[in-house]
């Protein structure tokens, strides 16, 4: 029997060096073609489908790979004890995922407990906050729309006095079954929408939903240091959960504000600051403001070029659950003389003549490559 099989590479028509995704998108592919709800009455295709759904099932598997490249068919008779692909139990569940993705029976999961209830909706809010108090720290008072459970039912949906129903279609189960061509699928209830219960007499304050929407106002820690796009969790603080289910949780997205002066490399702090020409040349100092509110000295020295950096230690942004701070650094930016007087573009003017290769050393060097280079091309 063994060597009329057709090869698992062959059924899915990889290549046998192909990965994991290689092979989870080529059974995929298949699959859609050749499933008999596509092909109706069509032997051939159901036949072809069970054939694919086999490989797949022992090409995934990375213990029935090894042994299939190694014995072939074999590998799964009588003698290897591999435990053969086969249809069984597991399959249904190691196929659930490709299969409800593929024929649109996803169900909702995770999100339901016993008796109907459901975990809440977790929420998100986008705070804005300024460099200041991203270095402080704040405490803020924010106020959203949620979700809360129901006082006058307690959350189960049901008018007082009234508890809600198992549901007849699913028997409580939540998921019925549905006959796939050879196998069996699972998915949500549609009379109970996977709750396992129906309310047939609904609260009248909730409209049996379990929950009504209120103003809450939370107070949010803002440690120092939190950079932007940094996301705070609030455990709980979310939407009420239906029927009693638990709450889910909120989730504060930090975004920080432009500064005029700053801007923020992590930990380090950049600014940048106009000079004089004549401050660049003979050097002095200037004050600058720091992000503690604070103010510090920038020492200048003599012949400083325009793009010079200067870092002043420990003047920089906290580092978050950190005892480390960063450092800010100050750039200057030689600004040029505009809308000179006629006395001072004599100055100026008198000052280039008496200029020299060793006043502006880096442009006489430029000009002496620049005269090299054209003195070349012209000898050849």
């Amino acid at each position: 029997m063994s060597n009329t099989k057709r090869c698992y590479y062959e059924s899915l028509e990889v290549e046998r060096t192909a990965d994991d995704a290689g092979l989870k998108s080529a059974f995929r592919k298949l699959a859609m073609k050749w499933h008999p709800d596509k092909n109706p009455g069509d032997a051939a295709a159901e036949g072809r489908f069970k054939e694919i759904a086999e490989a797949y099932e022992v090409l995934k598997d990375g213990d029935k790979r090894a042994a299939y490249d190694r014995y072939g068919h074999a590998a799964f008779e009588q003698g290897h004890g591999g435990g053969g692909p086969g249809f069984g139990a597991g399959f249904a569940s190691s196929f659930s995922d490709i299969f409800e993705d593929l024929f649109g029976m996803a169900g909702q999961r995770g999100g339901r407990g016993g008796g109907g209830r459901e975990r809440g909706a977790d929420l998100r809010y986008n705070m804005e906050i300024t460099l200041e108090e991203a270095f402080l720290g704040k405490t803020a008072q924010i106020e959203i729309p949620v979700a809360v459970t129901c006082e006058s039912c307690s959350g189960t949906g049901a008018k007082a006095g009234t508890k809600p129903k198992t549901c007849s279609t699913c028997g409580g189960a939540g998921r019925v079954r549905q006959a796939q061509g050879f196998f069996t699928l699972e998915r949500t209830c549609p009379s109970c929408q996977g709750r396992g219960q129906m309310i047939e007499d609904p609260c009248p304050s909730c409209s049996g939903a379990g929950r009504v929407e209120r103003e809450r106002t939370l107070s949010v820690n803002i440690p120092q240091g939190v950079e932007d796009g940094t996301r705070i969790r609030l455990a709980n603080e979310g939407e009420a959960g239906a029927r009693g289910g638990p709450s889910g949780d909120l989730y504060i997205f930090l975004s920080l504000a432009a500064h005029d002066f700053f801007q923020r490399d992590g930990a380090d702090l950049h600014c940048r600051v106009p000079i004089s020409m004549v401050t660049a040349s003979l050097g002095g100092e200037f004050e600058v403001p720091t992000i503690d509110r604070g103010r510090t000295k920038v020492k200048v020295p003599s012949g400083t070029q325009s793009g010079r950096r200067f870092r002043v230690a420990s003047k920089g942004m906290p580092v978050l659950r950190s005892r480390q701070t960063g450092d800010m650094y100050v750039q200057v930016v030689v600004e040029t003389p505009q809308n000179l007087t006629k006395k001072q573009q004599e100055l100026l003017a008198e000052f280039e003549k008496l200029s020299s290769g060793a006043t502006q050393p880096e442009a006489a060097g430029f000009f002496t490559k620049v005269k090299d280079f054209f003195g070349t091309r012209a000898s050849s």
